[in-house]
């Protein structure tokens, strides 16, 4: 899930993911294979499948599992095929949703984000309705409370190894790149101390779009359910909600 970027959902995320292990290894193993299949299997050449394998490997995913995806990428054995379905639409409020999903049957994961699309009060749209919103980024996230650097030193390290923009609150400091950048900004910041949380290409909006009351609870639903379905490997939406109350969680987000 990925709005106009605040920590606390990202931490709501990472606690979701984590309570959901075998739903997210089957999410992971299907992100190396792809990326294996659409850039080769050298992770030194093939920054999608680095990043997939890092984030694997974060979540305990084991090597096996993680090299026998890259094999069957490359073509070697049996696998299914898998293909990269992009659906757009709008939630609550009118916030766009961008979905990215990897699947062996595209009618019915077409059919079953529709209808998830329609029973939460949004609606499934033409390809390209809302792609043109967003914009494809490095995106990395800093706990503030575990940096050793203040926010100037922050920067200064980010901007200085290739990074276009930096963005903080009292909780985090979140750092923008071009794509390719990603990786020498992440090496950068940890080799100056800073531990970087989340690491991933990502679609950024252009503008926030606010939403509040009702429809910012009925957004942030739409928005996690579509985040759990099987076949959904990212969700990204340009809201911008300052205090919705997620579900197990007493304060705000934000």
């Amino acid at each position: 899930m990925a709005g106009h970027s605040k920590w606390a959902n990202i931490k709501h995320r990472k606690a979701k993911a984590d309570a959901q292990k075998s739903n997210l290894f089957s999410k992971l193993i299907r992100e190396v294979m792809v990326a294996a299949r659409q850039g080769g299997g050298n992770p030194d050449s093939n920054l999608r499948l680095k990043l997939a394998i890092q984030k694997a490997r974060e979540n305990n995913v084991p090597n096996d599992s993680i090299n026998r995806a890259m094999r069957k990428g490359t073509g070697e054995g049996e696998v299914a095929n898998f293909e990269e379905v992009i659906y757009e639409g709008y939630g609550p409020g009118g916030a766009a949703i961008l979905v990215e999903a990897v699947t062996d049957n595209k009618n019915r994961t077409t059919g079953e984000i529709r209808y998830l699309f329609s029973r939460h009060g949004g609606n499934m749209s033409e390809a390209g309705s809302v792609a043109w919103m967003f914009r494809r980024r490095g995106y990395l996230a800093v706990d503030r409370k575990k940096c050793g650097l203040d926010e100037e030193e922050v920067l200064l390290v980010a901007l200085e190894a290739g990074a276009e923009d930096m963005e903080s609150d009292e909780e985090s400091y979140e750092i923008f790149t071009a794509p390719e950048e990603l990786t020498g900004v992440q090496q950068a910041l940890e080799q100056a101390g800073v531990p970087v949380e989340v690491s991933e290409v990502t679609m950024t909006p252009q503008a926030a779009l606010k939403v509040t009351g009702d429809d910012a609870v009925a957004l942030l639903k739409l928005v996690d359910i579509l985040d759990e379905h099987d076949d959904v490997q990212r969700v990204h939406s340009n809201f911008d909600i300052d205090q919705p109350q997620l579900p197990g969680q007493s304060g705000p987000v934000g």
